[in-house]
């Protein structure tokens, strides 16, 4: 019976490599589950916002990867090589592991560049810097503004003289839509404490960003006294707003919904309230909203002409009349070159 025993806990007895691997399987396996299912952002509302997503959670299943690896190995070590009771014994001494050192050297090393190199990519996918934009490399690339000509030639390293070129700081179009003309562009000025946005094809302004979903739209950001800073969270973006240099964002939302519009650089002491809506809206409502807005200031152009052309008795005759007071007394109190 006993011989029985020994040979069934011989039987079940797991090898260390065997173990080994089921661990980091294990681990593997928790550290991806968690990196996608952390929750940790809002929820993604843009093309833009997907890409950030994807590198975010990949650096957060390899952070908890290695979270788990060092601090297992710590909590192993506690209770492995803790001292007995009775105990009295100088630890072995131990000169180091050349091959484990080398390990722990190289995998964040290759971590490390795979990360930077996924990174850029996801930049370049936003539509930031490419630098297979042109084949001339005495030529530096930058993002020209509104009206310039783009067969200009750029800056001449070799001559070391600025061309009349401005370069617009920010997010561009993507590599796909590079060179095409976005589905609507917003002029956005900020200053102590709004935002002020302006939609130069129909003429409108509104303190409220409005856009339409799934088309490519360009904010064209300015700054009126200080530095501010246009974030959408939940469109995983931030762009500087520099008094005295232009900058850009192109977005393209994919989701309807009403998102917040935050300064995220200390403005002032106001700068806590310099919040305001983004709405993400179907075409049909998009079109219904900046029909409102055009008829709305139409009405008030309208109003201040028809104020402009009255006299100061027609305009105070309807605050006065349930007093008892006809224009006949307000045009007699008034001095003639008013009247």
């Amino acid at each position: 019976m006993k011989h029985f025993v020994e040979s069934s806990a011989l039987a079940v007895k797991i090898p260390s490599n065997i173990l080994t691997l089921l661990v980091g399987i294990t681990l593997t396996l928790i550290s991806l589950w968690f990196g996608y299912n952390h929750s940790l952002l809002p929820i993604a509302a843009s093309r833009e916002a997907e890409l950030v997503d994807g590198l975010f959670n990949a650096m957060m299943a390899v952070s908890i990867g290695l979270f788990l690896v060092v601090q297992g190995a710590l909590v192993v070590a506690l209770f492995k090589f803790r001292r007995r009771p009775g105990d009295l014994t100088d630890g072995p001494h131990i000169h180091g592991n050349i091959p484990l050192e080398i390990l722990w050297t190289v995998i964040p090393t290759v971590i490390v560049f795979i990360i930077s190199v996924y990174s850029f990519d996801v930049y370049g996918q936003l539509g930031g810097f490419d630098p297979n934009a042109t084949g001339d490399s005495s030529q530096v690339q930058v993002a020209m503004l509104p009206g310039e000509d783009a067969s200009a030639p750029l800056m001449d390293s070799s001559r070391a003289k600025p061309s009349h070129h401005h370069e617009a700081l920010g997010i561009g179009a993507s590599p796909e839509d590079e060179g095409k003309p976005a589905d609507l562009t917003v002029d956005v000025m900020g200053m102590q404490y709004a935002w002020l946005f302006n939609y130069p094809n129909a003429g409108v302004t509104s303190a409220e960003l409005h856009v339409p979903v799934n088309q490519e739209v360009q904010l064209n950001i300015k700054a009126q006294d200080v530095i501010h800073a246009f974030w959408l969270p939940e469109f995983r973006l931030k762009q500087d707003a520099i008094p005295g240099q232009p900058s850009e964002l192109r977005i393209k939302p994919r989701r309807v919904g009403e998102y917040p519009v935050i300064c995220a650089e200390l403005c002032g002491p106001y700068h806590g309230g310099m919040v305001t809506k983004l709405f993400v809206d179907n075409q049909q409502d998009y079109d219904n909203w900046l029909q409102s807005q055009i008829a709305s200031q139409d009405s008030n152009q309208t109003t201040a002409l028809v104020l402009d052309q009255q006299t100061d008795g027609d305009f105070l005759a309807p605050f006065v009349s349930d007093l008892g007071v006809t224009p006949d007394i307000v045009q007699q109190v008034l001095p003639r070159d008013r009247a």
